[in-house]
């Protein structure tokens, strides 16, 4: 499989330098782009890209602000989907891009579900990686219990365990070489010889400090515009952030998508898992 990706960047609105991997070459297709979760990066999407990129099509992996090779913001209120949609909307716009196959994990999910809901041309099919219009509170308070507290590890090692003592209820079925790949995909060795993180610590502020009283946006308009599309939905049988009854609620109004559970993950599937693939490449297949 060819791996090969160029990096190239991007400006946001407020003149930061984000960063994207670009796999293949632009063609008549329209391009996929793999949007990444909370705490995330373009790491995570390695082999699924390579896989995707060697059926021909084009294939961009951007971080977000404040992940990955991407600039970080000055004001960490600015961590916000909002923000987000709109950096990607200015890559969409430098590169030419109308139309894109957008895969989604988590927060990259909620992404692509705005965006059908004020864009729906602009979506030509897409996968939705264990996330909903409904987002189940046990998931965030997980969340809230390690975003942000900015731990550093000594070695490889060290940082996977780390990562199986807070997520391996998760991924049960992961062994030594799993949780290093993981490590290695959120984590980054810094100049003072640990590692840590790829991320800005202060995304945390904005998703700590939201008010859990507050009425959640209704997001199921943006599902149900991608309902109508090539669509798959996939879920994490262990998952704490996508609950079976809301899952089987997205089916319900997305009769036609193809639905995956990966009975041994939590949040979020990997997307390398061979079942998840053949959802993909049969999403593909189905794009005009």
């Amino acid at each position: 499989m060819n791996t090969d990706f160029s990096e190239r960047s991007w400006q946001s609105a407020e003149g930061l330098t984000l960063y994207f991997r670009d796999y293949g070459e632009a063609n008549d297709r329209p391009p996929v782009v793999c949007l990444h979760g909370l705490t995330r990066n373009s790491r995570d999407f390695e082999d699924v890209a390579a896989h995707i990129a060697s059926q021909g099509w084009r294939v961009i992996v951007p971080d977000m602000r404040g992940r990955g090779k991407s600039d970080y913001a000055d004001d960490s209120a600015t961590y916000a989907v909002p923000n987000y949609i709109g950096d990607v909307l200015g890559l969409l716009a430098q590169e030419g891009i109308e139309r894109f196959v957008s895969v989604g994990t988590s927060m990259g999910g909620l992404m692509t579900m705005l965006i059908a809901q004020g864009m729906p041309d602009r979506i030509a099919g897409a996968l939705l990686n264990d996330i909903g219009p409904v987002v189940d509170p046990t998931g965030i308070q997980k969340i809230r219990t390690y975003l942000g507290q900015g731990r550093s590890f000594p070695t490889w090692m060290h940082a996977a365990r780390a990562l199986e003592e807070v997520h391996g209820e998760m991924h049960p079925s992961f062994d030594t070489d799993d949780w290093i790949a993981m490590a290695k995909r959120g984590m980054t060795l810094c100049n003072n010889g640990r590692i840590a993180f790829d991320y800005d610590m202060k995304i945390a502020e904005p998703f700590n400090n939201a008010d859990e009283n507050a009425v959640p946006p209704d997001l199921w308009p943006g599902f149900e515009a991608l309902a109508g599309k090539p669509l798959v939905l996939v879920r994490g049988g262990l998952s704490t952030l996508l609950s079976e009854e809301s899952f089987a609620e997205m089916q319900r109004r997305a009769p036609n998508a193809d639905t995956v559970t990966v009975a041994d993950a939590g949040h979020a599937p990997t997307l390398d898992e061979p079942e998840v693939r053949a959802a993909i490449d049969s999403l593909l297949a189905g794009i005009k």
